[in-house]
């Protein structure tokens, strides 16, 4: 799917061919079929069984059943992600999503069930370049750790005790570059991201991204996404910018285990 800046193409693209916003559609060719509005059915188990495991996922809300919003995530040097939004993060909730990364055919290559940890806004200079690896360290170094501290208000005494059992601290290793390197610099791209079938709602925004790993008690993976986001432009504002960095939970899921119609 090789989305434009959907927010002036799309409708650029409707009015010089005299189509209305309601025939063009720009949420074609998303994997597993995806649409904007599409119901999604998810089996649960593999959540239940992270959870049972120490991962610091969250099971999905009962109004989690319909694809708010689309994106992909176009990163340097040759990566392509999808994320399909069950909830966007907008009004105050955290964000939850799939993330896909296409394969051959059909199938995907991977899809992972993610949810919102935390955000935080990068309020220095010298943070901001901390989190976006201008500084030759912090995202991108070779681990990461999260500390039960740190997570005292945002999980419940239940979630923390499953997850952290008597220690203080969960460590992650990177799951990108070679192993041995103190630091590899994050992938650096942009994610377009579009909240109705015609692509005139939505956001752009600048990103710089790392995935980091570690094994739950069962074996499972349990991935931590931490993704520094630049907003570039809101339902094609460009004035309303900022910057911010999710910290993202995701379990691997099966697509068996996942219906969209």
């Amino acid at each position: 799917m090789g989305w434009k800046d959907v927010f002036s193409y799309v409708r650029a693209a409707a009015a010089d061919k005299g189509v209305t916003k309601k025939e063009a559609r720009a949420d074609d060719g998303v994997p597993l079929g995806a649409r904007i509005g599409s119901v999604v059915q998810l089996q649960v188990s593999p959540i239940v069984r992270a959870q049972g495991a120490g991962s610091l996922v969250a099971m999905p809300q009962p109004g989690d059943t319909r694809i708010l919003a689309l994106s992909q995530l176009t990163l340097q040097p040759d990566t392509a992600l999808y994320r399909l939004y069950l909830a966007t993060g907008d009004a105050d909730a955290k964000e939850r999503f799939l993330q896909v990364l296409e394969g051959d055919g059909d199938r995907p290559a991977e899809v992972l069930y993610c949810t919102q940890l935390a955000r935080v806004i990068p309020e220095t200079a010298e943070d901001q370049d901390a989190y976006t690896g201008q500084a030759g360290y912090g995202l991108g170094d070779q681990g990461y750790t999260l500390w039960r501290e740190q997570l005292a208000d945002t999980l419940d005494d239940a979630t923390l005790a499953a997850a952290f059992g008597d220690a203080d601290r969960l460590d992650y290793s990177r799951d990108a570059g070679s192993p041995g390197a103190a630091f590899v610099a994050p992938f650096q791209g942009r994610e377009t991201r579009i909240d109705d079938a015609q692509g005139v709602r939505g956001l752009r925004q600048e990103l710089y991204f790392m995935p980091y790993v570690r094994r739950l008690q069962d074996g499972t993976r349990e991935y931590l996404l931490i993704t520094t986001e630049i907003v570039e432009s809101v339902d094609g504002d460009a004035s309303r910018r900022g910057i911010h960095v999710d910290f993202v939970i995701g379990i691997p899921m099966e697509p068996e285990r996942i219906v969209v119609q």
